[in-house]
């Protein structure tokens, strides 16, 4: 008798992505996964396991499932015996029906009528009106796969036991409520068990009533449910029950789905990369050489899913068939420049003029680049914020995911080219909030000079509004000091009643870059990790200062030991990215690698992997060794992003000289 191959939730979700996908999934010894995805590290980002067994506490005395995880029978069964009883409340609770099989984070049962609750760390505002249907009254899409995951739960369910009255509810973190109790989050402490399951130590005998005011709130979401059910909601031109049956006999059968390939494609996870040696087949490469008949070659060319912010080229692919970016011309991708700068459309079509020309020189708009240089008042300042957003507060007074701001480093570089690595701050301590220890120190070190301050894309403008507001709602003696400083720094948000811009307001150098700067090897990124190698491949005055030791440059470090060199080339002679010369965080775990992993997360665009070694930090049982070890990476992490940004402002400063000889 053959394996039944079940249709769990989490592979109902990943065809709704793409359907094809369901053939490629767990075959780990035939395809590549390029999609790096950790729960713990996800969950432990989050605070998704905080969240879970808090939500818990307003269900107890309910049975734990856990083990046999891959014993799909043996855990129905365990289920089957519980929900015999006429009242019960179970978490992980497991259902079977033919090939379907999920699980419930609490179930809870009183005679006939049965809830489901399906806990997130996302967050929501109960006071708002019609959180998960949009104005058009369809599901809003943030809310579109969580819904369709609960649709599926109760499904199965319902399935099981037709006899039942099931009632589906979404338990979350409310953005309205604040905590009524200091270390709210410290009342659940991980320890992380073999093969990356985690259990939560908490307080014996800890009740709700010991955790303060309510900031879980439960939200019945029948109605949104029975728009799915009802047809309302499609996906994949398909009705809920159409896609239920379709996948799994699909699954059942191991089947490939006969679905498009298209522009959803770009991010298909089962794929080979640049460096695979592992000889796994890549699923990415079947679909296309079976859908359009692509050839070895036609995999080497330059794809329009690789031009930064194309927004055409999901229209352009379905409409016109244009995948490969010697199939485009000017008029096509909207071609329209400005003056003194590279407009958004130019900039896409530099790229795809140097990528299918194979070009490897830089673009560089010299006049702008030089009247916005000109601008800039020396000493050059530096800064990168560090921060979290934890759905279970620190502080009494905090709401879930305000903003927690743990980390900065400033460097300053001189006019006779000196860099200082001037001041860092971090805050290692479990259940501190230190945004305004953290603000105070960097007015302190932005305060001893007037020199202009660079920051690298908008998070730091973004945090220092955040704290401004959380220093008005405050009783600190220096709150009216902290808040004028920000104004003086930073721009107000748009939705403010009052407005500033400050008259020493921070320079966005990822704007710099996208307005005057561009070079090949950048390919689509813009981010500091893809320009820094960019600019040291580019510039020979960066290789011929960044090759020797600290110990022989102008250049101070707070971190790095006087032997370190910044700039190494590998065995083929190409330039190591100084990222990758990071110690590793978390064993096995680069942060370029936990960056990806943790970005796929709802409101976490980067500095993934500081934010999840502070959330660790935060919430994980560990020796001092082990503290201090994180610290000190922590540290080296964002001593490097404010240096990158000195070596980045070098780099341009001298590559103008160079283009203007």
């Amino acid at each position: 008798m053959s394996e039944v191959r079940y249709l769990t939730k989490s592979r109902f979700k990943l065809a709704l992505e793409c359907p094809i996908k369901l053939f490629y999934t767990r075959k780990v010894k035939e395809y590549a996964n390029q999609k790096t995805v950790d729960t713990f590290l996800q969950s432990l980002a989050k605070g998704g396991f905080q969240v879970e067994e808090l939500a818990r506490l307003h269900y107890p005395n309910g049975i734990l499932i856990e083990g046999n995880d891959w014993n799909y029978d043996l855990l129905a069964e365990e289920t089957k015996n519980l929900v015999s009883q006429e009242n019960v409340t179970i978490y992980e609770a497991a259902f079977r029906f033919e090939n379907l099989f999920i699980r419930t984070d609490i179930f809870v049962k009183k005679g006939n009528k049965v809830q489901l609750i399906e806990v997130k760390s996302r967050t929501f505002n109960s006071g708002d009106d019609d959180t998960f249907i949009s104005k058009k009254g369809k599901i809003e899409s943030k809310w579109r796969d969580v819904l369709y995951d609960l649709a599926f739960q109760k499904y199965v369910v319902q399935k099981c036991h037709p006899e039942w009255e099931v009632s589906a509810f979404l338990m979350l973190a409310d953005k309205s409520k604040k905590s009524s109790i200091d270390g709210l989050n410290q009342l659940f402490r991980i320890t992380e068990k073999a093969g990356k399951r985690t259990g939560i130590v908490k307080p014996d005998g800890l009740t709700l009533e010991d955790t303060g005011a309510p900031v879980l709130e439960t939200v019945r979401v029948d109605q949104e449910l029975e728009m799915i059910f009802s047809g309302k909601e499609k996906r994949l031109e398909m009705n809920f029950f159409e896609l239920v049956k379709s996948f799994s006999e699909h699954y059942e059968q191991d089947k490939k789905y006969n679905y498009p390939v298209g522009w959803q494609c770009k991010a298909c996870e089962f794929k080979l990369s640049k460096e695979d040696g592992s000889g796994l087949k890549s699923g990415f490469e079947e679909c296309w050489k079976d859908q359009k008949k692509w050839t070895n070659d036609d995999f080497k060319k330059p794809k329009t899913f690789d031009i930064w912010d194309f927004r055409l080229g999901g229209k352009l692919l379905m409409e016109k068939d244009i995948i490969f970016m010697d199939q485009l011309k000017k008029e096509v991708v909207d071609f329209k420049p400005e003056a003194g700068k590279i407009s958004r459309t130019e900039r896409q079509w530099i790229q795809i003029e140097k990528a299918r020309s194979g070009a490897t020189t830089r673009h560089l708009e010299l006049s702008g680049l030089k009247s916005e240089m000109s601008n800039w008042v020396p000493p050059y300042n530096f800064i990168d914020f560090e921060t979290s957003a934890v759905a279970l507060p620190f502080t009494k007074g905090r709401r879930p995911y305000e903003q927690v701001a743990f980390q900065f480093s400033h460097h300053k570089l001189y006019e006779d080219g000196r860099i200082e690595h001037h001041r860092e701050f971090i805050s290692n301590t479990p259940g501190e909030f230190p945004n305004f220890k953290f603000v105070r120190a960097i007015k302190q070190s932005l305060e001893d000079n007037e020199g202009t301050i660079f920051r690298y894309a908008t998070h730091e403008n973004s945090i220092l509004n955040a704290i401004f507001d959380q220093l008005d709602a405050s009783n600190e003696s220096d709150k009216v000091e902290l808040m004028d400083f920000i104004k003086t720094i930073t721009v107000s948000r748009a939705d403010r009643a009052e407005q500033w811009e400050g008259e020493r307001k921070m320079i966005d150098l990822l704007k710099v870059v996208k307005d005057f700067y561009y070079h090949p090897s950048m390919g689509k990124g813009n981010g500091l990790k893809f320009v820094l190698p960019a600019i040291l491949e580019d510039s020979s005055f960066l290789k011929g200062k960044y090759t020797k030791k600290i110990a022989d440059l102008e250049l101070t470090s707070r971190n790095f030991p006087d032997t370190h060199v910044w700039i190494k080339f590998d065995a083929s002679g190409q330039l190591v990215n100084p990222y990758k010369s990071l110690p590793p965080i978390f064993e096995g775990w680069t942060d370029l690698e936990i960056d990806d992993t943790v970005s796929e997360l709802e409101e976490i665009a980067d500095g993934g992997a500081a934010l999840t070694a502070y959330a660790k930090l935060q919430y994980t049982i560990m020796s001092d060794a082990e503290r201090d070890k994180i610290t000190i990476s922590l540290l080296k992490y964002c001593e490097l992003d404010t240096l990158a940004m000195a070596m980045l402002v070098e780099g341009l400063r001298e590559l103008c000289k160079e283009q203007m000889i």
